[in-house]
């Protein structure tokens, strides 16, 4: 019984021996994932864009800008500062949760039926643009 033990033991103490390498380096290659789960499980939700009030304040100034252009303008400023108010506009409606096709009508009649609904939106969401 006694020989019946002892190679019993020595073959469990085998399998550890060759087994055990392999656990812990498969544990070792996990740890790095289970780490990243728990810091983005306790992490806090960082904004995408800047603030919301920024983007206002960014909007206003814009629109000031396209509202104040005497006639002499040149087309390509009009047309620069009207794409840069189109862009605010979309970060806004990003932030807010307003839906919008700015991106996808061609400069005309109905990106500014656009632009005004947008506007209108975000206005309706509390945001004060002009």
């Amino acid at each position: 019984m006694t020989g019946a033990g002892g190679v019993l033991v020595n073959l469990i103490l085998f399998a550890v021996v060759c087994i055990a390498p392999t656990v812990l380096f498969w544990c070792a290659l996990r740890v790095p994932k289970l780490v990243h789960r728990i810091r983005e499980k306790h992490a806090k939700p960082q904004p995408e864009g800047p603030p919301i009030e920024r983007v206002a304040a960014d909007l206003r100034r814009v629109h000031r800008l396209l509202a104040g252009y005497p006639s002499g303008t040149p087309a390509a400023r009009r047309l620069g500062t009207r794409q840069a108010y189109d862009e605010l506009l979309t970060q806004a409606c990003r932030q807010v949760g307003v839906p919008h096709r700015l991106g996808e009508l061609p400069e005309g009649m109905d990106r500014e039926i656009e632009r005004l609904r947008v506007e209108e939106s975000l206005r309706e969401r509390g945001l004060a643009v002009p």
